[in-house]
């Protein structure tokens, strides 16, 4: 198509393209919701179709809100709107002359995948799906030499994507046990349980005391996982909610929030045993998404109103966010330390520690640190396997 006015010409149907786009842009990886299809067909409304490049930008205000899939959208962008040339460079999987650095060729070959298999399709032989499974079912058994363990959830393909969610699933939480205040009899042990032997003595007149012993009991303490869902978090809460789900519907007591500029209790919706029907309820539930940050707000709120209800009897917290907050910390030092009061061990997962050259410069990130007990990456599935012997 070299003038997108001809969209207009074909029987008016400029929304339904612009709806099917945004769909196709979503399969590859860019968050795109309805709202943000609606306010696509509005901008191109106002703009008017007089050029391409008009017709470019508009969408790509819409829909880009992140600097990482703006390549995505470019490659998606011409091939939707029929660039023969780039679609033949798409499923070719090539990658353009002027690109040499090779970190951009890396990026840029990663995007050109996720776009072509978006729009591609099933077109690979039945000996391609056979080695697409022998490699599926070889990324369940956790190699430490194995690619997709290693590899970022940013830059995942989408049947990557498939794959790590397989794997997530089968991920069970170390069975931890801690000691409560009550005992339980035995007829072995080291400490003595006074009160119910004089009590059986009795029995007997006093002429055979049976001793009897006791033991504290043990119970797995209650875990709190407290989510970040901003649009810098977006690709890793949602591969992460599939964890948390698995872990919810394992064991007794575990708490999920989600929080971007509010705070929302999702763990009812995660307790369904069915994950698709679990993850509509969530998406329904929590209405900010991709938005803004304000750690320091939502855990004033969740220290207000739900501390004492979910780490009374010395719960465990996983805090999973990169720190980065839209309200420059405001009360967040105060409200971390209260978090930190009440937890038996807070433990905070941020996904920017996967470069090597990390340092904590942000204001959010400096105040955060001194109040966590760990601090620990989590960008792949390695890091989510070594979540669960961090717990252990």
């Amino acid at each position: 198509m070299d003038n997108p006015s001809a969209i207009d010409h074909r029987g008016g149907l400029l929304g339904s393209n612009i709806m099917y786009f945004g769909r196709a842009l979503r399969a590859t990886g860019i968050p795109v919701g309805a709202g943000q299809i609606v306010d696509a067909v509005t901008a191109v409304s106002l703009v008017g179709l007089n050029s391409r490049n008009e017709f470019y930008w508009t969408l790509h205000a819409i829909f880009i809100k992140r600097n990482e899939h703006r390549e995505l959208f470019n490659q998606a962008f011409h091939i939707f709107w029929r660039n023969p040339n780039l679609l033949e460079k798409m499923m070719n999987l090539s990658l353009p002359q002027e690109l040499t650095d090779r970190d951009n060729n890396k990026n840029a070959e990663e995007s050109f995948r996720r776009v072509a298999e978006a729009f591609s399709g099933s077109g690979q032989s039945e000996q391609a799906d056979e080695e697409e499974r022998d490699k599926t079912e070889a990324t369940l058994t956790w190699s430490p030499g194995e690619s997709l363990s290693e590899k970022d959830f940013e830059k995942m393909s989408t049947e990557e994507v498939k794959e790590a969610i397989t794997a997530i699933k089968t991920l069970r939480l170390p069975n931890m046990e801690v000691p409560t205040r009550r005992f339980s009899n035995r007829q072995t042990g080291k400490t003595i349980d006074m009160r119910r032997t004089i009590r059986q003595s009795l029995k007997f007149s006093g002429g055979f005391i049976p001793i009897i012993y006791k033991t504290r009991k043990t119970r797995r303490p209650p875990l709190v996982v407290i989510c970040d869902i901003s649009g810098s978090m977006e690709r890793y809460s949602r591969m992460l909610l599939h964890f948390m789900h698995a872990v919810t519907n394992d064991r007794d007591r575990v708490f999920t929030f989600l929080f971007g500029t509010r705070l929302t209790n999702v763990t009812r919706s995660l307790k369904n045993k069915d994950v698709d029907v679990a993850l509509k309820h969530v998406g329904k539930e929590v209405l900010d998404w991709s938005g803004g940050t304000r750690i320091g707000l939502c855990l004033a709120e969740f220290n207000k109103y739900w501390s004492r209800r979910v780490l009374s009897q010395g719960g465990i917290t996983i805090l999973i966010s990169d720190g980065l907050d839209r309200d420059e910390a405001s009360g967040l030092d105060i409200e971390m330390a209260r978090l930190h009061r009440t937890s038996r061990k807070l433990i905070w997962l941020n996904p920017l520690l996967r470069y090597k050259g990390f340092e904590p410069k942000s204001l959010g990130i400096k105040t955060m640190l001194p109040h966590v007990d760990e601090f620990k990456t989590i960008h792949n599935l390695s890091s989510v396997r070594e979540l669960s012997l961090l717990l252990s």
